[in-house]
């Protein structure tokens, strides 16, 4: 900790959400005193509540009143650069990092035992799909290597996780990686871009520019089809010291596809890493995320009968958390097994700024529990099915403003695609929509895997065109 701040400085953890949390956790088996910056009063008393000696909360009016004390800021990723507090900040000279960034100075500084091996990945679309493949690959490897970052576990819980993980690959956000300054993974693939959260970042060259920061990875893969990569790889220097992945015939320092082949052509010879056919998910998205998995895999050891078995063997899987639509800042989640609370907690837990899709049978169930713990990071409610109204008087109870949207419709396509299109309305950059139903489904559909089905054609046949 001591590279961290001084002796006596106090740290200021901004946002007390999934991000936020997590670090504190992390900070608390230290000896620093901690300040959380949250503007929501419940937030603000579970997280003082995690460590009543250590830990002090406030709003973030109160917060610039305290900097003087502050040694280090960390902020949760969506929390924009101009805030007030952030402005004071850099007036007196304090550092502002991330959460990802934090654990990487932690991790470097030996502070869990030996620095483990990072992979990241970012983009505009595309993130979560080449995150999973490549922590497949890797798998076969290393068994001790994990996911983690927007896709599961937060980076700073898996640095203290019991059975230690070795190899950590990283889903990275355009916010995340704008609060980083010194991280730098083993491996970083940048695999496309396009205009997403310009308001946050103040124009497409400052979202690029932070993309374009993974690139400062030991090696770098960035995602060679797309002209607007190409553009700021020339623009930020990156135009010969990076490897370009392709849907098509690779060229000398390239990794690409030729005659349903994921071909290497990095050393002096092409090398043949697996087949580009029966890729899941389907289809030319699917196999060029292959290629990028693939791409990094090789580059940090994996070898061909690693790859190939890794990606023989990915399945995004249908109804368990499988994310169906990863778009312009926009994810949707199918967890429609989540037919009771208790598993909806698990589908809902590690997800910020929800929309969240529920309702059906209850069958008796108390959902006030698992609506009390996650309504402060749900932004909409929209609920469909026998028990939709029950739902609905208990949100009112909990949480009287948050706006709640219920169908009154019995058939199952109409009453969804009018939900997912009611969602489509207010949701934003960062937002993610999430079929958790917390409810069985047989009021209404022929099983939880029909209406995870439907829930899919919806916000295909709502969002694809938007």
């Amino acid at each position: 900790m001591k590279s961290l701040v001084s002796s006596g400085q106090s740290l200021m953890i901004v946002g007390g959400g999934v991000s936020g949390r997590s670090c504190l956790e992390l900070l608390t088996r230290f000896s620093h005193p901690l300040v959380v910056v949250d503007n929501d009063p419940l937030i603000r008393e579970q997280c003082q509540a995690l460590a009543p000696h250590q830990v002090s909360a406030v709003d973030s009016t109160e917060a610039v009143q305290q900097l003087d004390d502050i040694g280090l800021i960390i902020t949760s990723p969506g929390w924009r650069p101009d805030t007030p507090l952030f402005q004071a900040a850099a007036e007196k000279g304090i550092e502002i990092v991330g959460d990802v960034e934090l654990a990487w100075r932690l991790d470097r500084a030996g502070t869990f035992g030996e620095p483990r091996r990072w992979l990241g990945i970012t983009g505009t679309n595309g993130k979560s799909t080449t995150t999973a493949m490549l922590a497949g690959i890797m798998k076969e490897v290393d068994p001790a290597t994990l996911a983690v970052g927007n896709i599961g576990m937060a980076v700073s819980e898996a640095l203290r996780v019991p059975e230690r993980i070795n190899t950590l690959v990283v889903e990275l956000s355009s916010f995340q990686l704008y609060w980083c300054s010194t991280l730098a993974p083993d491996c970083g693939a940048v695999l496309n871009l396009a205009e997403d959260h310009l308001d946050w970042h103040g124009g497409m060259d400052n979202y690029a520019m932070s993309k374009m920061f993974l690139l400062n990875s030991t090696i770098g893969i960035a995602g060679i089809d797309d002209p607007t990569v190409r553009k700021y790889l020339h623009r930020f220097g990156h135009d010969h010291d990076v490897i370009g992945f392709s849907a098509h015939p690779p060229q000398p320092g390239q990794v690409g596809v030729e005659h349903g082949r994921i071909i290497d052509y990095t050393g002096s010879e092409p090398v043949v890493l697996a087949s580009a056919e029966g890729i899941d998910p389907p289809g030319p998205a699917g196999v060029l995320d292959a290629v990028a998995a693939a791409a990094m895999a090789y580059q940090c050891g994996a070898q061909p009968e690693h790859i190939q078995r890794g990606l023989q063997n990915f399945q995004v899987a249908s109804h368990r958390g499988q994310v169906i639509f990863d778009s312009h800042g926009i994810r949707a989640i199918d967890n429609s097994k989540a037919t009771n609370p208790h598993a909806a907690h698990s589908a809902l837990s590690g997800v910020d700024n929800i929309l969240w899709f529920g309702g059906g049978q209850l069958k008796g169930a108390d959902v006030q529990p698992l609506l009390t713990e996650h309504v402060p990071r749900i932004r909409a409610a929209f609920l469909l099915g026998a028990d939709r109204h029950l739902i609905a008087k208990v949100l009112r109870k909990i949480s009287p403003d948050l706006p709640v949207v219920i169908s009154e419709s019995t058939d199952p396509e109409a009453a969804m695609k009018e939900l997912v299109a009611a969602s489509a309305t207010i949701a934003q950059p960062g937002d993610t929509l999430v079929l958790a139903p917390a409810a069985a489904s047989l009021d209404m559909f022929q099983g939880m895997g029909h209406r995870g089905d439907v829930f899919h054609q919806a916000v295909y046949d709502v969002y694809s065109g938007s």
